[in-house]
């Protein structure tokens, strides 16, 4: 149960790349949310939550021993944390903040693949994952950790190789390094306590989590309106992307044409559009959404 009776608590980024993503997400989720008497704690204004401003690598801890009761937090964090003892349970991915974390070694070492690794050293800011990835491809390699600066390690002679989270890889290639596999895909995930809220707020919890994954579903999704002639009614819909079944309706009128109302979950390119119109498709609309449950 929550440390704070009856409330909830969410931990977020205080700052770091998901901070910002972090509160527009719960915005729009439709929680007001209201800067605190300091910058560690921010209140909902229309619902009982709390929203505790943390550092990220404390966020999985303050979810699994229940001081937070949900919290919002990068893959590469979570996986870093775990330790074998309670752990958060994932209960969706966002769909920003991705990143890679990557090996990365100088054009002078010759990378065949994870065994080159045999006996060097490497550097990293996630000795776990690092690891884990060793151990899994039998390779037995020295891990120097670091805070920060890892891309550095080479050029001074600290690493002959390192593990690092790659996004453009503009920050390797000006030191030098070059990526090569990849150790963990991450993004920004939502996570849920083991802890059971208070069973009266176990409805808002509940809330919470699907009024989340309608503005993540809704993200980059299409409301695709069209006529369509009933001869080319299966190559149309089949045009739309990632549509599921379609809404199909009489034309008033009209007994060789209907029209077709589609949530597509992909981009809709011009392309498709000019594909739409070659096999019979008329009066296209393509419409943002902004919620979807």
């Amino acid at each position: 149960m929550s440390t704070v009776q009856g409330r909830l608590r969410i931990a977020v980024q205080k700052s770091g790349r998901l901070a910002d993503r972090s509160l527009d997400l719960i915005r729009d989720a439709g929680l007001k949310w209201v800067k605190g008497h300091n910058d560690l704690l921010y209140r909902v204004e229309n619902y009982p939550i709390d929203l505790l401003r943390v550092r990220d690598d404390d966020i999985p801890t303050f979810v699994a021993d229940g001081v937070c009761d949900l919290g919002i937090v990068g893959e590469n964090v979570l996986e870093e944390g775990r330790n074998g003892g309670r752990d958060a349970e994932i209960v969706m991915p966002l769909g920003f903040g991705r990143c890679t974390l990557k090996i990365a070694t100088p054009p002078s070492l010759a990378y065949e693949g994870p065994g080159s690794l045999e006996g060097l050293r490497i550097a990293t800011s996630y000795p776990a994952i690092l690891r884990r990835f060793l151990e899994d491809n039998g390779v037995g390699a020295d891990i120097v950790t670091m805070r920060g600066a890892v891309e550095v390690a080479p050029r001074l002679k600290l690493a002959a190789a390192i593990c690092d989270l790659v996004s453009t890889g503009a920050t390797l290639e000006a030191n030098g390094l070059q990526a090569k596999d990849t150790v963990l895909e991450s993004q920004a995930v939502l996570i849920r306590s083991p802890v059971a809220p208070e069973p009266e707020l176990t409805e808002l919890l509940d809330s919470v989590i699907e009024r989340m994954s309608g503005v993540v579903s809704s993200q980059g999704a299409k409301y695709v309106m069209l006529n369509a002639p009933v001869a080319a009614l299966d190559q149309i819909t089949a045009l739309l992307p990632g549509a599921g079944s379609p809404t199909v309706m009489q034309l008033s009128g009209r007994q060789d044409a209907v029209a077709v109302h589609a949530v597509c979950q992909e981009a809709v390119f011009w392309e498709t559009l000019e594909k739409l119109k070659a096999a019979g498709a008329s009066a296209i609309l393509v419409l943002p959404i902004e919620k979807m449950m």
